[in-house]
């Protein structure tokens, strides 16, 4: 993306700031989630919090698709991995998340099973087509943004007859997770969790558009901002979240328009449909089972689909009883409230995966020192 720097830049920062400051009714608190895990990031690594007033909160959400991933879905990976004569495809930052027993991908690796870190689901193409006589599985992971393509992965190894390239798929819906967000009995029962509006993301929201928020700005009453990455722009959403809120407005806006349409990527949505359809329930981290959350692999290309050729059996497997990443995802505890943060838990021994994951929101608060930060934890209303 071009023009960078224009959204970085301090003086128009304190500007906004300004805003929100005048904007902002100091008579009531104000409690927002940033869905995805590159706003997490961004607000870390610039301060936002540090610019804003303290009755306004932000709520770490699940936007990380590596953090929301069950560790039974990893130990099926690591099956796979070692199965003779196969070769495991995965993205980098796959290859620590922990599994049960201590073990990863990565240590799976250095005991002799063979698995390569790709940066492209076509990586994975090219590997199947060097290595013919071995099973080359692809382990797709991700939200509506890395979906288009491995669907574009799979067209492909079916038009050039890759009989032994198969995909492990993980991929999840944004929209069905902030839909059980707000039906969950954190927010709708217990009353642990303010929330008045929500970041909506960034990248996904280039693929799917705008238009999938409208549903719950109409059935829940809740702002959505669709807002880029880079400090200014989630400033900005969230001036105009306060704005919402102010005139008692629930709608979906849309401040990353230099990006965003409100109908998305046609030709990405169409392949997707052509060779994906959804699951009826899926397991997340932190969110438990979340029906219609995920999809699968078409039986038109089930050829490709490596759980039906390994027949992996599904696996439900609890996290570590010391990590409080499922309460993180679902932002009714923040980093700094786990007990194991910053001492036993570090993104060289990672316990979870909010602290091993580039987008976890452990790893964001510890990276840019956030866990050192003086403001009391906000999630929970005081």
């Amino acid at each position: 993306m071009k023009y960078v720097d224009e959204f970085r830049d301090g003086t128009v920062a304190k500007k906004i700031a300004a805003n929100i400051a005048r904007a902002a009714d100091p008579r009531r608190p104000y409690h927002f989630m940033e869905f995805c895990g590159g706003h997490t990031h961004a607000i870390s690594r610039y301060g936002v919090t540090d610019l804003l007033p303290d009755n306004v909160h932000m709520i770490h959400g699940p936007g990380c698709p590596v953090c929301v991933l069950p560790i039974g879905r990893i130990e099926n990976a690591i099956q796979l991995a070692q199965t003779p004569d196969v070769i495991l495809c995965t993205y980098g930052d796959m290859l620590r998340v922990p599994a049960s027993h201590g073990t990863n991908l990565l240590k799976t690796k250095a005991g002799g099973a063979d698995i390569r870190m790709v940066y492209s689901s076509l990586d994975a193409i090219r590997i199947a087509g060097e290595n013919p006589h071995k099973e080359v599985i692809f382990l797709a992971i991700g939200f509506e943004t890395t979906t288009p393509p491995t669907a574009v992965a799979i067209l492909q190894a079916q038009a050039l007859g890759l009989a032994n390239f198969s995909v492990f798929c993980n991929h999840v819906l944004t929209p069905s997770a902030i839909s059980h967000i707000l039906q969950s009995p954190e927010i709708r029962e217990l009353g642990q969790v303010r929330l008045d509006g929500f970041i909506g993301p960034a990248h996904v929201s280039t693929v799917i558009g705008s238009q999938p928020y409208e549903y719950f700005s109409e059935e829940f009453q809740k702002p959505v901002v669709i807002a880029g990455f880079e400090p200014l722009d989630v400033m900005q959403a969230i001036l105009m979240l306060i704005q919402q809120i102010n005139t008692r407005r629930a709608e979906v806006e849309n401040e990353f328009t230099r990006a965003v349409s409100r109908h998305g990527n046609r030709k990405a949505q169409q392949l997707v449909a052509q060779v994906f359809e959804l699951r009826r329930t899926f397991e997340w981290r932190g969110l438990g089972w979340v029906p219609y959350s995920a999809l699968q692999i078409k039986a038109t290309f089930a050829d490709f689909d490596a759980e039906k050729r390994f027949k992996i059996a599904p696996l439900v497997i609890p996290d570590n009883k010391a990590c409080e990443c499922g309460a993180i995802l679902r932002g009714v505890k923040h980093p700094r409230e786990c007990k194991i943060f910053g001492t036993a838990c570090t993104p060289d021994n990672p316990i979870g995966s909010c602290m091993v994951s580039s987008e976890g929101a452990c790893a964001a608060y510890y990276r840019y020192g956030r866990f050192t930060e003086s403001r009391p934890p906000t999630t929970t209303q005081q």
